[in-house]
């Protein structure tokens, strides 16, 4: 009984910040059009590859909670606040990076006119934010939904997916800001703060 809440409380906070993830991209305020200077198309594999990620977590979904059957109810209790904690950590730094992007976020890997390189809020932590908040979506995901044997290769894939994002637009970045842009990743981790 014990193991249903705990299952199904975390299931339901998982799905409530996919929402809010989803409304974020949806309902944000469109700027004007501006016109697009530099693209990269090679960033759409890195798109293919993290939904390859994503699609793997859902795939293989299992039935129950089997992490409080294994490993008690207790462990799971926590397992469960972690993930929460990572979903709702993960939304708000997508939320705060789309704000702080403004009219330059796009799915593609550009540059518009009158680009500004932003280094604040969370581009402050990292230099990708969005993609790290959905690498913990992915994470929180799995842990909740999925076999722990389905969340190594998704991912693997969303990670590859990702580094081939990264390197086409910061490729771009670097083209358009220079020495600007070098200062700045020098000074800033990538995705994950500590590690790259």
């Amino acid at each position: 009984m014990i193991e249903e809440y705990l299952y199904y409380s975390t299931f339901s906070g998982i799905m409530a910040c996919w929402i809010v993830f989803a409304l974020t991209f949806f309902l944000r305020k469109r700027a004007p059009a501006s016109g697009e200077s530099k693209r990269d198309n090679k960033a759409f594999a890195g798109i293919f590859l993290e939904a390859c990620g994503f699609s793997l977590i859902w795939i293989f979904r299992r039935k129950g909670y089997l992490l409080a059957e294994s490993a008690g109810t207790f462990v799971a209790a926590i397992v469960s606040l972690l993930a929460v904690t990572l979903a709702v950590a993960s939304v708000w730094l997508v939320m705060s990076a789309i704000r702080h992007l403004g009219k330059q976020w796009a799915v593609a890997a550009r540059v518009v006119e009158d680009h500004r390189l932003i280094t604040d809020g969370p581009y402050g932590i990292v230099r990708n934010p969005i993609y790290t908040g959905m690498l913990g979506m992915l994470v929180a995901t799995g842990i909740t939904v999925s076999h722990w044997w389905a969340l190594i290769p998704a991912c693997a894939l969303f990670w590859i997916g990702t580094i081939i994002r990264v390197r086409a637009e910061e490729r771009l970045l670097k083209d358009t800001f220079g020495t600007e842009f070098e200062a700045y990743a020098a000074r800033v981790p990538s995705l994950i703060p500590g590690v790259y």
